[in-house]
């Protein structure tokens, strides 16, 4: 049985939203998979009951507090240790729940993972990915997309094998293909950062590194995976989305970018930690919701944080790295 753990409390619009995207999802969700709300009971019961739906579906664990929008990510698990996110990171850890999800405070999610799970031994900087629909009708992976906007040749190259294990154990690409954003395809291009990262990217056996990308390859099939530092990333993902809202504005209606809607895709795992943890956006609806939930369940039937674990603790990667 797979236990997700929901943030019932995390997001602009929960609780309303959020459990609504429970009770999507659960509609979904195969009988032995089991949907923990995580939040103000009173209220996730008064929702549920409104649907028309059995308490008794769900397992509801009580939050007394909230994680704001403008409360320190560093601070919050000790000033509000009843929050919804203090509690689901605690269950995890216990290894009551299998996964942890939320909308909430993306940097507060992240000093959880850092100091709650904890970093695979061996890893730098643990990295969040975004989706890239591509031209052809396929998909690609960008890391990292905010969690680090500094980065050594190092990290650079772990992300590397981090999204490459991401896309070949959760999205099924076969031997993914992974490249370095640039600003030219020569070996040679780009500052001494990225420089140094092709010089260690292209010696990593464990992905399959075909070079250099340059910005208008992100959405073409160049490559199944592109590893930049998290400051480049998260531009690009803004870029991207505010495009998305622009066409959306004009009404133009156009199938290659409607898969640009964030809500179809629900998250993003934190890579690189000793648990399942999935962020999503904080504007998140009940789509946005239902597809988060079942995002954390393919990560937890991958077995993607022990592929990740299993990785880092070979000698053949540390030899590399």
């Amino acid at each position: 049985m797979i236990r997700i753990g929901v943030d019932i409390m995390g997001g602009d619009y929960a609780p309303l939203e959020t459990t609504l995207g429970a009770i999507e999802a659960f509609k979904e969700l195969p009988a032995d998979n089991r949907l923990v709300l995580i939040g103000d009971s009173e209220k996730i019961k008064a929702i549920l009951q409104a649907n028309g739906v059995a308490e008794s579906s769900f397992d509801i664990v009580h939050a007394s507090e909230n994680v704001e929008m403008d409360d320190s990510a560093t601070k919050v698990f000790s000033q509000k240790p009843q929050s919804g996110m203090a509690i689901g990171f605690g269950l995890l850890k216990q290894k009551k729940i299998d996964v942890f999800a939320s909308a909430g405070h993306s940097g507060a999610m992240l000093v959880g993972s850092m100091f709650s799970v904890k970093p695979v031994s061996g890893i730098l900087r643990p990295a969040i990915s975004t989706i890239l629909p591509k031209e052809d009708g396929t998909y690609g992976i960008l890391l990292d997309v905010g969690a680090n906007a500094d980065c050594k040749p190092e990290v650079l190259q772990q992300f590397g094998i981090l999204g490459s294990l991401l896309a070949e154990h959760v999205y099924q690409i076969s031997k993914p293909r992974v490249a370095l954003m640039n600003i030219g395809e020569e070996e040679e291009k780009g500052n001494m950062l990225s420089q140094q990262a092709h010089q260690l990217l292209k010696v990593t056996k464990e992905i399959n590194f075909t070079g250099n990308v340059e910005g208008r390859d992100l959405f073409n099939a160049k490559a199944d995976v592109i590893v930049c530092d998290g400051f480049t990333g998260n531009v690009m993902l803004k870029e991207a989305e505010s495009f998305y809202t622009l066409i959306k504005k004009r009404g133009i209606k156009d199938e290659y970018f409607d898969r640009f809607d964030y809500e179809n895709y629900g998250g993003t795992p934190v890579l690189g930690v000793n648990g399942n943890v999935i962020m999503a956006h904080g504007i998140s609806k009940a789509k946005a919701i239902k597809n988060m939930i079942l995002l954390s369940k393919r990560v937890t039937e991958a077995n993607l944080s022990e592929k990740i674990a299993t990785a880092f603790h070979s000698n053949v990667v540390n030899q590399t790295l």
